[in-house]
């Protein structure tokens, strides 16, 4: 059975805007009216086709949004991702503004402001759809912090992503790579516990050679630790993948949390806050690690 498309994909097929190229100028013409510096910063070809195809997981970054509701200034983005049920044939309508009154909590009585701030929830890492870690990093503008023990699937599963990390930096974007140290005693008790044994530091020593080309771009901070990993952290900007950390299981296994920054919602900044302190309290400059004297 075919699958319903999405309500953007309908507007666009009826505006003859449905192919890349189509799109491409009218999202230059309307960049134009609303910020021309944002001329030529469509999606790439492939993020395109994923928007119509109605598998898109998190929205598009900010300033593809602002450019999305300019072409269709009565919809909002999220509203354009929808599916559409009457089909192709018939032009949607914008939906009829309605005023809701705050949703109350049985037992506080204060409003629910936290509505949205997990986006999704993934049983085991492996089932993260693959395409979401780039799309994550290719849409950061401000802030990108890694923070685990080795992040080794990152650049074995995303070639590219080194790469990305370093246009990034050299685009203004903050990068915050923070690694465990493989001669750290909490490298080996995490092996134990993960039942991988010395593979956790060999893992660490591997992932530093993919991330070894980052260590003096300008723009990237790179950091290791020796801190308990209770969740791995993936910042970007108001968005971030959380991996859990179970005893006994291996981090592909254990969940992956989808967080994105809500105004009156404390989940993201809370492991933020955590990241920092570490950041600050609990690491080191790779250098340091490097010029350190051995016994």
């Amino acid at each position: 059975m075919a699958t319903k498309p999405i309500v953007l994909k309908v507007l666009l097929q009826h505006r003859h805007l449905q192919t890349y190229r189509a799109f491409c100028r009218e999202y230059d013409r309307v960049a134009g009216a609303i910020d021309p510096t944002l001329r030529g910063s469509w999606p790439s070809k492939a993020q395109f086709y994923r928007w119509l195809s109605g598998g898109l997981i998190v929205l598009p970054y900010a300033d593809h949004r602002r450019i999305l509701e300019g072409m269709f200034p009565d919809w909002k983005v999220d509203q354009l991702f929808h599916v559409h049920d009457t089909g192709i044939e018939f032009v949607p309508e914008p939906p009829t503004p309605q005023t809701q009154k705050p949703t109350r909590s049985a037992s506080t009585g204060l409003a629910d402001q936290g509505v949205g701030q997990v986006v999704a929830f993934y049983p085991h890492r492996a089932d993260t759809p693959k395409h979401l870690w780039m799309d994550l990093l290719v849409s950061a503008q401000e802030n990108i912090d890694l923070f685990a023990n080795a992040s080794l699937f990152l650049p074995e599963e995303n070639s590219e992503s080194i790469e990305v990390l370093k246009k990034k930096a050299t685009g203004g974007t903050r990068v915050r790579i923070l690694l465990g140290d493989p001669d750290h005693p909490a490298m080996e008790l995490r092996g134990r516990e993960e039942r991988l044994f010395e593979a956790i530091p060999g893992r660490i020593r591997m992932a530093l050679a993919y991330y070894r080309p980052l260590v003096d771009v300008e723009g990237i901070e790179f950091r290791l630790h020796g801190t308990s990993l209770y969740n791995s952290i993936f910042r970007y900007d108001d968005q971030m993948l959380v991996n859990q950390h179970i005893y006994g299981t291996y981090g592909y296994m254990a969940p992956i949390l989808h967080l994105r920054k809500v105004a009156g919602a404390d989940l993201f900044d809370t492991y933020m806050k955590s990241f920092e302190l570490i950041w600050r309290e609990e690491s080191y400059s790779i250098h340091t690690k490097e010029t350190a004297p051995t016994n």
